[in-house]
């Protein structure tokens, strides 16, 4: 195989924007962590849903996932 054949590969998001996506996605999964517990402390047994913990807590650790993914990135580690 010729070098010549091959196309280049153009990641999908710019080194540059790799600070601004990691603290956004890490500042929302902290809300929604936040927010999840506050939801676990302040209700009652009886009130609990387990969908909306569920979901509360599926969301945090999707956007603390992708938070961390970019600030690994961000500091040079290439995953």
């Amino acid at each position: 195989m010729e070098a010549a054949k091959f196309v280049p590969y153009y990641a999908p998001v710019s080194e540059a924007s790799f600070p601004g996506c990691a603290g956004f996605f890490l500042v929302l999964g902290l809300l929604f962590m936040a927010y999840f517990l506050v939801v676990e402390v302040t209700s009652s047994k009886k009130d609990r849903n387990i969908v909306k913990e569920f979901l509360l807590a599926v969301t945090a650790a999707g956007f603390l996932g992708f938070g961390t993914v970019f600030m690994m990135l961000w500091v040079g580690i290439y995953i």
